[in-house]
């Protein structure tokens, strides 16, 4: 493999929220993280609708899910090539890439003590239409060691945003929310809040039609309604200590129905209004329980674009700057699918992927299943 080659590595990226495919392409060779590359695109209705429906049980799974892994394994297939020819490389300029695949169970310790986490994807037909090495699977092993397999983002953080004699948060707000603390001494931590964009599209999509609420303006009409405001945060995952991560096993619909009654005259944008005060207060009563002294909170994820959850968040921290990761070199929509480029290097160059005292695993593994080009 060439040296401009063995630097150069694609990360993929579908996330909770199911807004689309992300991809990049990520330059290692000054020894750190330089997103050179990005492209997206929505997911096809019938795809989103299939991998939505497969979060919950119903009839014909395993069917189902195999043939939505390989829609996707082609969607993101057909991404990547659009990739190689904005930069116009081959896949012999590419190292591997890191697949993520789709989530659609999250249950680490459920059932057996090691529980499971099921992302969907195929990452053998990923290799063979793209020639490009696939690092796959990167959450198993975590589990394996007795870890939640999530969030393994905070690594990632790590090597991007800590700077030297600061303590820096670094806040995901996708379709969960996760947040990781970078402390000026000690160890880095991180786990998922609760939800970020995920019951905001679900509320948007049920009442408007559209599949998110486009700058916060549904949200910005309407009035919190402090009972149902009060019902949401009394939900016992909020007060878990860490390590713990969540998906929409939780969050979801039929979590969201029965809180409804505390407020049954409520309109669309109030209910719109207080689910996003509820993404903005669990993110920000986490980082002032645990990391009081943290004067810069630097967010990513497509949350970022919308302005009344950062407005909402911005008040509720008045004391810390809150900023865009744009600011610090890679936009808000590209960290995710960095993440999985630096996990497939990681992978590659037989390092570990996660943090111990973030998933609670037993241990550093390695992360990941090699598919060779």
């Amino acid at each position: 493999m060439r040296a401009a080659a063995a630097s150069r590595y694609i990360g993929l990226m579908s996330g909770t929220s199911l807004d689309g495919i992300d991809v990049v392409l990520a330059d290692f060779s000054q020894g750190k993280c330089l997103v050179t590359q990005h492209a997206s695109a929505p997911l096809a209705p019938e795809l989103r609708a299939e991998l939505l429906a497969l979060n919950t049980p119903g009839d014909n799974e395993l069917h189902r899910a195999q043939l939505a892994a390989n829609a996707l394994a082609r969607a993101c297939a057909a991404l990547v090539q659009q990739l190689l020819r904005q930069a116009a490389l081959n896949a012999a300029d590419i190292a591997a890439m890191g697949a993520h695949g789709q989530t659609v169970r999250h249950r680490p310790g459920a059932f057996d003590g090691t529980g499971y986490t099921v992302q969907l994807n195929n990452p053998a037909l990923l290799a063979e239409l793209t020639g490009i090495t696939v690092v796959a699977d990167l959450r198993s092993r975590d589990l394996a060691a007795g870890g939640q397999g999530a969030p393994l983002v905070p690594a990632f953080h790590q090597s991007c945003f800590a700077q030297p004699g600061q303590d820096v948060a670094v806040l995901n707000l996708g379709g969960m929310s996760n947040l990781t603390l970078l402390p000026a001494q000690g160890q880095v931590r991180g786990w998922d809040c609760g939800p970020g964009n995920v019951l905001l599209d679900l509320w948007c999509q049920r009442h408007t039609g559209q599949a998110c609420d486009r700058d916060g303006a549904l949200a910005a009409s309407g009035r919190v309604q402090d009972a149902l405001l009060q019902s949401l945060v009394a939900e016992p995952y909020f007060s878990q200590p860490a390590p713990k991560s969540t998906g929409r096993d939780l969050f979801n619909a039929n979590w969201l129905q029965p809180h409804l009654a505390t407020a049954p005259g409520a309109r669309v944008q109030d209910v719109q209004a207080t689910l996003t005060e509820l993404s903005a207060r669990c993110c920000a009563r986490d980082l002032r329980r645990n990391a009081p002294a943290t004067r810069q909170l630097v967010v990513c994820g497509g949350g970022v674009r919308n302005r009344e959850l950062m407005r909402r968040l911005q008040a509720q921290l008045p004391d810390v700057r809150v900023m865009s990761s744009q600011a610090l070199g890679i936009a808000p929509e590209q960290v995710e699918a960095a993440a999985f480029a630096w996990l497939a290097r990681q992978c590659l160059h037989g390092e570990a992927g996660n943090l111990p005292g973030v998933t609670g695993a037993r241990g550093a593994r390695i992360l990941g299943a090699i598919y060779p080009a």
